[in-house]
């Protein structure tokens, strides 16, 4: 059986659903940007690095034509062939595409192909620098030149694989976008439902709460002011006034117990840490109250009697206060909601390593499918009328509190049994 702090409450799945779905949205949005411009860089640095490595090459070979120019400054074809196999321009892979080389006289902007495999009537511009890009004979080639005395040594290769390699990088970059962003906005989602649950729960609860407590709070307060009102309009004789001044204080007192208990919810949920803890004697609180609610017992004529243990004591480690809240709670809760002429078992007793409190009513008792219910505040069994709703919301705060367990059955009486037990503190006596 599962008893929470507020039991279970409704929840707008729906409002949840929402909240996620919105969260899921902006963080895939952001997602797909961050994406965005991470491929982009991606993009840049591969065709960087590309583009790199072929300025190397054309680079070397450069450096090993202009050593190669005899005196006459004009290079032989025999001086400058390389070991470059022949190929097509354009084709072949970025690290194996072929380099050609040229020589472009002074005053002419035809290149003399320096070995057999380099093209033919190729047309080169003017030197605009150093490293350049150049379309010779509809090809986009990657030029490196070096001015001599006689005119310029060009060494190319063709870049054609470079604007491949960026279509294939974007290709499956588009590719990867949308299974990325669909992954991520599920996995969004979930994260973002499993988030804003507690927080809807909150809500609710909050919700559910203050309409409670309006409620229970605006039924004492009209009928003080009804019995005020017609005090007022009507004249009566002084039994009259009497009984409407006792109809007041009784709604009056159920108002006070009302807030006192809201008070002590409300102190109890704002204390950053339990109170100093000691070794509480069960049987202690249990005879005190026995003490206390026997009037209130004996005016319905119900048996209220306490169970008292051998000779082990049972203590338990939590602070007083408390614990003698938690006991009063429960055998006030007894007293109300027995019949007339019924009874009231309160015991305390040790059993094994567990310290045990045990309340047994004889009244309508509380059916399995309310005792989930029950603990949360202001919620009562449509079989027992009366009360606020907040007594068995006490007791699970301070069982929980202090480290306990409790469950909820039928007594042997035929009402409502409630069970609570903590670890057992040895008496060091």
């Amino acid at each position: 059986m599962r008893l929470g702090r507020f039991g279970v409450v409704g929840q707008s799945t729906g409002g949840v659903r929402s909240h996620a779905r919105r969260v899921a949205l902006s963080a895939t949005a952001i997602a797909c940007a961050v994406y965005l411009g991470a491929a982009a860089v991606a993009d840049v640095v591969v065709i960087s690095h590309l583009r790199s490595n072929i300025d190397a090459r054309l680079s070397i070979r450069l450096e090993a034509l202009v050593r190669s120019v005899p005196p006459s400054g004009v290079p032989r074809l025999a001086a400058a062939a390389g070991n470059e196999s022949p190929a097509t321009v354009g084709s072949g892979d970025l690290d194996d595409a072929p380099l050609f080389s040229w020589w472009v006289p002074n005053g002419s902007r035809v290149a003399v192909p320096l070995q057999e495999s380099d093209p033919q009537g190729a047309v080169i511009p003017p030197a605009a620098g150093p490293v350049a890009e150049e379309t010779v004979r509809g090809h986009a080639f990657r030029v490196h030149q070096a001015t001599l005395r006689r005119g310029r040594l060009v060494v190319a290769t063709s870049v054609a694989q470079l604007a491949a390699v960026r279509t294939t990088l974007l290709i499956l970059e588009g590719s990867l976008l949308p299974v990325i962003l669909l992954l991520f906005f599920l996995v969004a989602t979930v994260i973002g439902r499993g988030a804003a649950t507690p927080i809807e729960r909150a809500r609710q609860e909050q919700l559910d709460f203050t309409a409670d407590a309006s409620h229970e709070l605006r039924t004492p307060l009209a009928v003080i002011e009804a019995e005020i009102g017609l005090a007022l309009s009507t004249s009566r004789v002084a039994v009259q006034y009497r009984e409407s001044l006792e109809r007041v204080a009784t709604e009056s007192a159920r108002l006070r117990g009302i807030v006192d208990d809201l008070l002590w919810l409300a102190r109890l949920d704002s204390l950053p840490s339990a109170p100093a803890h000691a070794v509480v004697d069960l049987a202690e609180l249990v005879r005190i109250a026995a003490a206390r609610f026997g009037p209130v017992a004996a005016a319905r004529s119900v048996s209220l009697r306490a169970v008292l243990p051998g000779p082990e004591a049972p203590l338990v480690l939590a602070p007083a206060d408390w614990l003698d809240r938690l006991v009063s709670v429960l055998v006030d809760n007894a007293c109300r909601y027995s019949n007339d002429g019924g009874e009231i078992e309160v015991s305390a007793s040790v059993v094994g390593e567990r310290a045990l409190l045990v309340v047994d009513d004889s009244g309508p008792g509380i059916e399995p499918a309310e005792r989930g219910e029950v603990v949360r505040r202001f919620h009562r069994s449509s079989r027992a009328p009366g009360g606020a709703g907040l007594g068995l919301s006490i007791a699970d705060t301070i069982v929980r509190a202090t480290a306990g367990t409790w469950q909820i059955g039928r007594s042997p009486a035929g009402g409502a049994r409630v069970e609570v037990s903590w670890s057992a503190q040895r008496d060091s006596r």
